[in-house]
């Protein structure tokens, strides 16, 4: 661990640091383009649940 105190971001706040200061982090940050992701694969699974409800799963039923 480091003697000295991670700086302050003036918009989220405090700073910490990880393995000699190679790792920084923020609390409470998500990116944009991560909460995309999430939302577009929550929205797959619910229509895979939906449309493949039940069954094998697509290409293995008996008669294809």
């Amino acid at each position: 661990m480091s003697d000295r105190t991670p700086e302050r971001h003036p918009r989220y706040g405090e700073v910490e640091e990880y393995a000699q200061g190679e790792i920084r982090a923020y609390h409470g940050i998500v990116n944009k383009w991560l909460l995309l992701v999430y939302a577009i694969l929550a929205v797959w699974g619910v229509y895979y649940l939906i449309k493949f409800w039940g069954g094998l799963g697509p290409g293995l039923g008996a008669g294809q």
